[in-house]
């Protein structure tokens, strides 16, 4: 693992600034992988590595260069609950702990730094020096992954038999005996103009 100041340097370049979010999402990856006793999750533990976001919020990205998981890489999952929670889990010996931030810690930054006039900027130094247990909660959970959810998972590509778009990782659906993309069987979240 990186020092902490490391981190936030890092997590600026990749999201373009640092706050209290950020911040936030350092320190609970960093719990995370201390709890699953992940110690170099960017390198020889990579492969062991996949974590699920339920905010699309500063904290992610900031998750992401802790965990090395990414979107493009399959390891990071988005499951858009509004919940500042991810849940870190380790393939190897099938264990997962979902770390949940707790909405007293707002209220704790605001007591350890009444004379910070600004939300972010208190928040920010009261989250670099909080302990892990008044900032966040964490609980064991068991997390079923199929194969195709897997990163590096290979497997085959069909074509929807409405727009003719290629499908992968089993997304597609059977509807009245066509196979379809989610979105030709009523799945689009967008409009075609």
């Amino acid at each position: 693992m990186r020092s902490f100041d490391e981190y936030v340097a890092r997590a600026a370049e990749f999201h373009g600034h640092i706050c209290a979010g950020q911040i936030l999402g350092l320190r609970m990856a960093i719990y995370g992988m201390t709890l699953l006793g992940l110690e170099d999750p960017e390198g020889s533990d990579r492969k062991r590595l996949v974590t699920y976001v339920e905010i699309d919020r500063c904290a992610t990205d900031a998750i992401a260069v802790v965990t090395g998981c990414r979107l493009g890489k399959r390891a990071l999952k988005f499951r858009d609950f509004g919940v500042m929670a991810a849940t870190f889990c380790d393939l190897r010996y099938e264990k997962a702990v979902r770390v949940v931030a707790l909405e007293s810690s707002k209220q704790r930054a605001r007591e350890l730094y009444p004379t910070i006039t600004g939300k972010n900027e208190q928040q920010m130094k009261a989250y670099r020096e909080m302990a892990d247990a008044e900032l966040f909660r964490h609980r064991w959970v068991r997390v079923n992954i199929g194969p195709e959810d897997l990163p590096g998972y290979k497997g085959p590509r069909v074509v929807c038999a409405e727009c003719g778009e290629g499908i992968s990782f089993g997304r597609e659906v059977t509807l009245d005996s066509r196979t379809l993309c989610r979105a030709c069987a009523g799945e689009r979240y967008w409009q075609e103009l």
